[in-house]
């Protein structure tokens, strides 16, 4: 295939993994009315696991832990914790809102690289930051203490998480070349014993295995987070640094469209004003990424 035409099937898959990750906020809270959040995280991350593995078989890549006590690391952060406080949080709030304050994450990977890879934020940063700090008070409302911040929080803390991840995955890539699909499969199967240790300790209630709750785990497992992983990493490889950045902002937009139309959330002002002073901050960092030509850390893919 030429360049050209290998170009244009990666924008092609970007634009569908935009919609599936999008959408997949909705199908999570969907199968979460059938199953605990806990209980999910780690089915959903055995399904991820299954998928992963043929492909890292039919690619033919090496099965050897590379990197396994960073992949224990970032699997117990950005697989574990991640999952955990995502789930959590899906289940306490509404799928567009939530997807907005979790992707609040390159802001903490600014804040985070600073200490951890001695990257100073500089010229853009500083204003993306302030932008998002803003919209992070108009959403969560400090000032009224009548709305329940429990899930905003826990959304947050799940951002922090996946930016913790990132920042912990770039160091290691800074010190060499890392097979990115062994360490992805592999990251995943280092978090699933926590998920599934939180999962036995916290079950109450039965599964209920209705056919929505199949369909809906099942997309979310294989479709979404294996294949949406193997989907990532195709066009990594094949779109400009900075292009995936961009085309990524469309996933929290996909998820308040589609929970708005099936869900019937509706943010109220203040929300409304916060997740757009939040979206006016990524695409900043995203062009400037694009103006930098700097390249998209891997383990930025949705979890």
């Amino acid at each position: 295939m030429s360049d050209a035409r290998e170009t244009r099937a990666a924008v092609v898959v970007m634009g569908l993994l935009a919609l599936l990750w999008g959408y997949s906020w909705v199908l999570a809270k969907i199968a979460l009315r059938h199953c605990g959040p806990f209980d999910f995280a780690a089915i959903r991350t055995v399904l991820a696991c299954l998928t992963l593995l043929p492909a890292l078989l039919w690619n033919r890549s090496t099965l050897a832990a590379g990197h396994w006590r960073h992949a224990a690391v970032v699997g117990v952060v950005q697989t574990s914790l991640f999952l955990l406080l995502n789930n959590w949080a899906l289940s306490e709030g509404a799928p567009g809102k939530t997807s907005v304050l979790v992707f609040t994450m390159p802001f903490w990977v600014l804040i985070l690289a600073w200490p951890l890879l001695h990257e100073r934020i500089q010229g853009w940063g500083w204003v993306a930051v302030g932008l998002a700090a803003g919209g992070l008070a108009l959403i969560l409302e400090p000032w009224n203490l009548g709305v329940s911040l429990a899930g905003k929080l826990l959304a947050v803390l799940a951002g922090v998480c996946w930016a913790l991840g990132v920042v912990l995955a770039k160091r290691m890539h800074n010190r060499g070349p890392v097979d990115v699909l062994a360490f992805t499969f592999w990251q995943n199967l280092f978090g699933l014993p926590l998920l599934l240790l939180v999962a036995v300790l916290t079950h109450s209630k039965p599964i209920d295995l209705s056919t929505e709750f199949l369909v809906s785990g099942l997309l979310l497992g294989t479709v979404s987070s294996g294949g949406g992983w193997l989907m990532w990493l195709y066009v990594l490889h094949r779109l400009p640094a900075g292009t995936t950045s961009l085309s990524s902002l469309a996933i929290p937009v996909v998820a308040l469209l589609s929970s708005a139309l099936q869900l019937g959330e509706r943010p109220g002002l203040l929300e409304l004003a916060g997740m757009l002073l939040i979206g006016g901050s990524l695409a900043l960092l995203s062009f400037d990424a694009v103006r930098r030509h700097q390249p998209q850390e891997a383990l930025t893919g949705q979890e």
